[in-house]
């Protein structure tokens, strides 16, 4: 996996907010390779810049300087509409809040993106149905998200962001609101379908339980990325 060109890539990232007079450097020349198949885990203080670092790498957010590479190819410089293309197919994202369709079912949640990618019907709710069971949601497929706990609609909700076959996945805080048995057994099945799919995962997340599962930690601090062994033990003392 190693040897793999990586299928997200982000060079050099800076990002800069301004209010008056005042600059605040969110990110200084941030770099990260995420490569098929591999879930990397993102930690950090509240407030150091893990959301902003996750829109940037899936092309909600413009940064200042550098590259956000995607199967090799730089994104930040495509037009509007070619690069909403390229985050419709190649990005899936989870939040820490669902955001579910109210009126829909799980399993029409799940469908909705294949059919505005134009995968036939019967093959999306097959699929949908699929990532549903993984979830451990089989059961629960016809009921809208008012009918289901919060822990059950960040299942839909991370089933919806796998539905299209992302090459990229971002999450942040995907298992925030799960209790902990719930938490495992879902990141379980995330990290088997990234795997099997050749997904690349770049997950947020205070659970440095979880993180410690993934198969690399970065810490971002001080506006930079760091990749070390012992991340989480500095982590918990900043």
């Amino acid at each position: 996996m190693n040897d793999e060109n990586p299928v997200l890539s982000l060079k050099g990232i800076t990002r800069v907010y301004r209010q008056g007079e005042e600059e605040l450097r969110i990110f200084e020349d941030a770099a990260i390779d995420v490569r098929a198949g591999e879930m990397v885990a993102l930690v950090g203080p509240s407030g150091s810049g893990k959301s902003s670092l996750l829109h940037i790498a899936g092309l909600l957010e413009a940064p200042d300087a550098g590259e956000v590479l995607i199967s090799g190819r730089d994104c930040v410089a495509l037009r509007d509409g070619l690069r909403t293309a390229v985050r419709r197919r190649e990005v899936g994202f989870v939040y820490q809040f669902h955001n579910l369709l109210p009126e829909f079912s799980a399993l029409e949640n799940v469908v909705l993106p294949q059919l505005i990618a134009g995968v036939p019907r019967r093959s999306a709710a097959d699929f949908a149905q699929y990532l549903l069971e993984r979830m451990g949601l089989g059961p629960r497929a016809t009921h809208r998200p008012a009918e289901l706990s919060g822990g059950e609609q960040q299942r839909v909700a991370i089933a919806r962001a796998l539905a299209n076959r992302p090459r990229v996945l971002l999450a942040d805080e995907p298992t925030g609101n799960l209790d902990p048995k719930t938490s495992r057994m879902v990141f379980n099945e995330l990290l088997e379908i990234c795997r099997t799919q050749g997904v690349a995962a770049l997950v947020a997340t205070h659970n440095l339980d979880l993180a410690g599962h993934m198969d690399r930690v970065v810490l971002l601090h001080e506006g930079r990325l760091i990749e070390g062994a012992d991340l989480t033990a500095g982590y918990q003392s900043l």
